[in-house]
C-alpha cells in the first residue's frame, strides 16, 4: 500500500510587471520618506500587493531599496549617453559626462526629481555601500567606455578608467552639493573649472582643454 502523495502549493514564478510596480511604488515612497522612512508594507499599500507578491520578487528591503537605485542608474546612464552620443572624440565625450551630471544642480527641469534620490544615494554610499554600488557602476559605465577608448587612442596618459571615473564624478559632486548648499555659483565657471580640472588629470594637452573648457555647453 502506498503513502498518498502530499500535495503542494507550486510555487509562482516572479512577474516583471508585478515587479516593476513594486519598484516604481518604492521609488515614489523612497523619494517622500528617504531610505530610513521605507517600509515594505507603506509600499504594498501604495502599490496594491501582498507581501506574498513582494517576496515573490524581493528577499528583503534592503533588496528592493538596491532595485530602485539600480532603476534609477538605467534612466541617468541612458541620459548620459543621448548627450555623450554628440562627441566627437573621447575627450568630448568625457566633457559631455560632466556637462550631464551637472544637469542636477543647474537644470530646474531635473534637478527635483533626481536631488532627492541622489542624496539618499550618497548617504548609504558608507552606510550600506552594497545597496548602491550597482548602481554606481552602471552610472559610471559610459564614462569607462570613453576613458578607455581615449587611453587607447592616446589622449589621455598613465590612467585607470576606473579609478578615473570615479574621480570626476566626486568632482562633480562637490560641484553639485556647493551649489545646493550656496546657490551662488554661476553654472559656465562650475563647469569650466569641472571640465579644467578632470581633462588636466587625464592628460590632455592644455590648448585642447582650453578649448573645450571655453565652449558654453550648459
Amino acid at each position: 500500500m502506498t503513502s498518498p502523495r502530499t500535495r503542494r502549493r507550486s510555487k509562482l514564478a516572479p512577474d516583471p510587471d508585478v515587479r516593476r510596480t513594486i519598484v516604481a511604488a518604492a521609488a515614489e515612497a523612497l523619494r517622500e520618506q528617504g531610505v530610513r522612512g521605507l517600509s515594505v508594507a507603506a509600499v504594498l499599500d501604495r502599490a496594491e500587493l501582498s507581501t506574498r507578491a513582494f517576496y515573490r520578487h524581493f528577499a528583503s528591503k534592503d533588496e528592493l531599496v538596491a532595485a530602485v537605485f539600480l532603476e534609477m542608474a538605467h534612466a541617468e546612464k541612458r541620459r548620459l549617453q543621448r548627450r555623450m552620443a554628440k562627441a566627437g572624440n573621447p575627450v568630448e565625450a568625457v566633457a559631455a559626462w560632466i556637462d550631464g551630471r551637472l544637469d542636477l544642480a543647474f537644470d530646474e527641469t531635473i534637478k527635483s526629481d533626481l536631488r532627492r534620490m541622489s542624496l539618499e544615494a550618497q548617504s548609504e554610499i558608507f552606510a550600506a555601500p552594497e545597496l548602491i554600488q550597482p548602481a554606481y557602476e552602471e552610472m559610471l559605465q559610459p564614462l569607462i567606455v570613453q576613458l578607455n577608448d581615449g587611453l587607447s587612442r592616446g589622449v589621455f596618459h598613465d590612467v585607470d578608467p576606473v579609478t578615473e571615473a570615479r574621480s570626476i564624478q566626486g568632482v562633480v559632486w562637490a560641484s553639485t552639493q556647493r551649489h545646493w548648499a550656496t546657490g551662488d555659483c554661476a553654472p559656465i565657471e562650475v563647469r569650466g573649472r569641472a571640465v579644467r580640472f578632470c581633462l588636466r588629470g587625464l592628460g590632455v594637452q592644455p590648448e585642447i582643454v582650453a578649448d573645450i573648457a571655453a565652449r558654453n555647453r550648459l
